[in-house]
């Protein structure tokens, strides 16, 4: 039985629920370092730009029907990535490996609120 669109009574990833969690960290990280660069460049239209995006990215990930706090435990998996991504490739950062262990551990941790309750 579906309470809505895209998420089951469960709370199942669904390919719709994968593309809403990704958007939304784009949009998340997106803005983040698009406020970095405004307010480093002294951009005040760069800095308001960012704050939209995180405003959107609050309205689309709320969009997913859960509980909240499953909401976030596996969307703050997918952030950090997005973000360790857009640090690598966006800013030109050198990730150290710890921060890529660190990364591995968090999206453990995230499959295991996605799939804790099924163990």
């Amino acid at each position: 039985m579906m309470e809505h669109n895209n998420v089951s009574h469960e709370g199942r990833m669904t390919y719709l629920i994968w593309l809403i969690f990704i958007f939304s960290a784009i949009l998340e990280a997106g803005g983040d370092a698009v406020i970095r660069k405004g307010l480093r460049g002294r951009c005040f239209s760069l800095v308001l730009t960012g704050c939209a995006m995180l405003g959107c990215y609050g309205i689309i990930v709320n969009t997913v029907r859960w509980d909240f706090s499953k909401l976030l435990g596996i969307y703050v998996a997918i952030f950090a990535l997005i973000s360790v991504l857009f640090g690598r490739f966006v800013f030109k950062e050198n990730i150290p490996p710890a921060t890529w262990i660190g990364l591995i551990v968090i999206i453990g941790g995230a499959m295991i609120v996605q799939f804790g309750n099924s163990i």
